[in-house]
């Protein structure tokens, strides 16, 4: 994660990119923008403000020479060359144009920031930002017109959210540069990512462990939910969560005697596994470190409900994996020719 506490914008330029599929035109700038003080002061958190519960991070990527990445050399000449700030700025535009494959792709207005005092593992550095705004919002303008006050309806950019960014550190690794991305449109998630940045996780305990989650979680859905219902499904992503909290280091085969009693479960979540990693394109570890972080923001997103077509709902604890075989049976009543659950307690809440 960053810290903007201290941060500053030092140069910022807003282009328009169109789609090639869809006969729009890029449109660029020739000056920088030149802030007010109320703009500035509402500008700097909003692009910065994805970043600041970010744990995960990236490093560019290239299938031949990394130096071949488009937007690792732009970065480069930026950080070493920023007298060139406008012109470089505007290639990164006409590369996110060529990464426009098809006609869904949106057009929108893109902001290339250079930052300064961004803080990361306890260091200081610059960084540059480039932001994709693809949708905007109505908002009324009251003007004054005749001695009377109307009302017009305006369309502009929503200070809430960005729709698509990047964070690139002026930092490095063994890995190469440290990279934050935020998308918050995931039907073309690929299209940021894969094509305009063409970036992949960085190999450490981060990653390691939001892949192990997504696995556990993919698995859950396809395998345990249709072939033994929600509740098993529930169940496990418990366990699996419980597990991450009580084990500083995640072994594969520990992992499995301990959430699997039968070895045809263990053998279909290996099978399931050889497809994940084949899909993802990833190796996944059988032995790492744990990131705490990421485990308490993946388990903010897992949601174990049962949902029931008589319009009842039964939510169970995540962190209390156990509970559920314990207190929660399901049968089939053959009066009534319906599923059923029965629920034990001592106290309603």
């Amino acid at each position: 994660m960053i810290s903007r506490k201290n941060a500053s914008i030092s140069k910022c330029i807003i282009h328009k990119v169109g789609n090639k599929h869809n006969n729009t035109k890029n449109a660029f700038s020739e000056k920088e923008v030149i802030f007010d003080e109320a703009s500035y002061e509402l500008m700097l958190p909003f692009l910065l403000r994805p970043f600041a519960s970010v744990v995960q991070s990236y490093r560019f990527n290239h299938h031949a020479d990394i130096s071949l990445n488009e937007i690792n050399t732009y970065s480069n000449q930026i950080f070493t060359e920023d007298d060139n700030f406008i012109e470089t700025s505007q290639h990164i535009v006409k590369h996110l144009f060529e990464q426009s494959n098809s006609a869904q792709i949106k057009t929108g207005d893109v902001l290339v920031v250079l930052f300064e005092g961004i803080e990361f593992n306890e260091m200081t550095t610059n960084a540059i930002g480039i932001f994709k705004i693809e949708n905007k919002v109505n908002f009324f303008q009251t003007y004054l017109e005749n001695n009377s006050y109307d009302v017009l309806v305006q369309k502009g950019i929503s200070s809430k959210k960005v729709d698509k960014g990047c964070l690139i550190l002026n930092q490095s690794d063994t890995e190469g540069r440290i990279i934050f991305s935020a998308d918050n449109n995931n039907y073309d998630a690929h299209y940021w990512t894969n094509h305009f940045l063409n970036i992949k996780y960085a190999d450490d305990a981060n990653s390691h462990t939001q892949q192990y989650i997504e696995l556990c979680k993919d698995f859950s859905e396809d395998i345990l939910k249709i072939s033994y219902g929600n509740q098993e499904q529930n169940t496990f992503l418990a366990k699996t969560i419980d597990f991450f909290k009580e084990h500083e280091i995640v072994n594969v085969e520990t992992f499995k005697d301990e959430l699997f009693e039968e070895d045809k479960h263990k053998s279909l979540f290996d099978d399931y596994k050889k497809t994940f990693e084949s899909e993802k394109n990833l190796v996944i570890r059988n032995q790492f470190d744990v990131a705490e972080l990421v485990v308490n923001k993946e388990k903010k997103k897992i949601k174990t409900e049962i949902k029931l077509d008589t319009n009842i709902q039964i939510k169970l604890d995540i962190d209390a994996p156990d509970a559920s075989s314990e207190y929660l049976e399901r049968g089939y009543d053959e009066n009534k020719k319906m599923h059923y659950y029965k629920v034990f307690f001592n106290v309603e809440g």
